[in-house]
């Protein structure tokens, strides 16, 4: 059996750099802390990354990449189950790289860079689901003026983007490693169905009651 090469040190500072920076927050790791945890000289780190800000850059970038083909939505999706397959898949890649979602704030008020990165992320997200909500609209399965799915579409963006501070802080029994509850994709998703209900009719709208029957 072919056994995987093992992968460089560049990759394993940023796999590592993910694993603590979600498990006790970006601004409470430093990189000595990484390299600790490497078993690897702050020396060889600096080799790679001159500093944290640089690591947190390219794990961005890894986030992007993960939710660039999700947030392309093809004009022709017409069924509340597209908008719920995006929903879970984004929080699923969200999940991942959750120390971004958390930190929000702190991270990009040291990055310019980041904070317009993620001005358009955000951006991108609406587009993805007033291009879903128009096809819901064109189907007879959503009756809403397009000023009310640009407003639905907005809404949708912020609550994506600070649903796991909010679950955070709210009454949720189990917690991850991180001192946070662990994100369930189908409970944020639901979340956002629950928005987009009001404005469904027929099947579509069924649906979502049936769905939400598994999460009140």
């Amino acid at each position: 059996m072919a056994h995987k090469p093992p992968r460089r040190t560049r990759e394993r500072i940023l796999a590592t750099s993910l694993a603590l920076f979600n498990a006790a927050g970006a601004p409470n790791v430093t990189t000595a802390d990484i390299a600790d945890e490497m078993n690897i000289s702050p020396g060889n780190l600096y080799y790679h990354f001159r500093n944290k800000d640089e690591i947190i850059g390219e794990l961005y970038d890894a986030l992007a990449a993960a939710l660039d083909p999700l947030l392309d939505v093809p004009s022709g999706a017409r069924s509340v189950e597209d908008l719920w397959l995006l929903l879970h898949l984004l929080f699923e890649r969200m999940g991942e790289y959750r120390f971004f979602y958390r930190d929000l704030d702190e991270i990009t008020s040291r990055s310019r860079r980041l904070a317009l990165a993620f001005g358009a992320l955000t951006r991108r997200t609406e587009g993805a689901v007033e291009v879903l909500t128009a096809g819901l609209v064109a189907s007879g399965s959503m009756h809403a003026t397009p000023a009310e799915r640009r407003a639905l579409a907005r809404n949708v963006a912020l609550v994506a983007t600070y649903w796991m501070s909010f679950q955070r802080i709210g009454r949720v029994p189990t917690h991850d490693a991180a001192g946070g509850p662990p994100l369930d994709p189908g409970q944020a998703a639901w979340q956002i169905l629950a928005m987009v209900a009001p404005f469904l009719v027929g099947s579509d709208r069924a649906l979502v009651d049936r769905l939400g029957a598994d999460y009140l």
